[in-house]
């Protein structure tokens, strides 16, 4: 009975010598390894679930501009991840209410954190469907910043800004607003 801890351990020497191959050195990579996938959540592809915000804005001919703003403040990533996310998000004619020349100057990449800090204050981390706001209600957004809604009857704002349809996405939920939201 001495030697059965012995042979168990010349057996497993065994095995484990029989499982390498002579004709692979062990600093190759092997053929079925799973190589690192370059790309963040947004590099996933699903054609069969619910799609998520980034998805949905996307798909939107109305929501252009706000997309094309998203892409340059390198955002895609963060809002295509589980969120919860509810993102108050401006039509195209709301980018085209801002002063002549204030987007294309947004979409420089020196001023990519002015244009984050303005994208993020369209951001709350939680799902807040419209059932949910109450008049004065303060909501505390992504970049720090806080906005205010507005309830009249069926009129629903926030800072001023109308919501005109809330879409659920995967992620969260897009409140589609008539206005760009400027922090403090």
């Amino acid at each position: 009975m001495k030697n059965l801890p012995w042979a168990v351990i010349v057996v497993a020497g065994a095995l484990l010598a029989s499982c390498s191959s002579p004709d692979q050195p062990e600093n190759e990579v092997a053929a079925t390894e799973v190589q690192p996938h370059s790309g963040g959540q947004s590099a996933v592809t699903d054609d069969q679930s619910q799609k998520n915000i980034v998805q949905v804005a996307a798909g939107s001919a109305d929501h252009s501009t706000l997309v094309a703003a998203v892409k340059v403040a390198e955002l895609v990533d963060v809002l295509t991840n589980a969120g919860p996310f509810t993102v108050f998000a401006p039509i195209n004619e709301a980018f085209e209410k801002l002063p002549a020349g204030t987007v294309e100057e947004l979409l420089k990449p020196e001023k990519r954190s002015d244009l984050r800090n303005i994208l993020q204050y369209h951001v709350y981390v939680g799902v807040l469907n419209t059932d949910r706001f109450e008049d004065g209600q303060s909501l505390g957004q992504v970049n720090g910043g806080r906005v205010t809604m507005g309830v009249n009857g069926d009129k629903i704002t926030v800072n001023g800004a109308t919501i005109l349809a809330s879409i659920p996405t995967s992620n969260g939920v897009i409140h589609v607003i008539d206005q760009v939201l400027l922090p403090q």
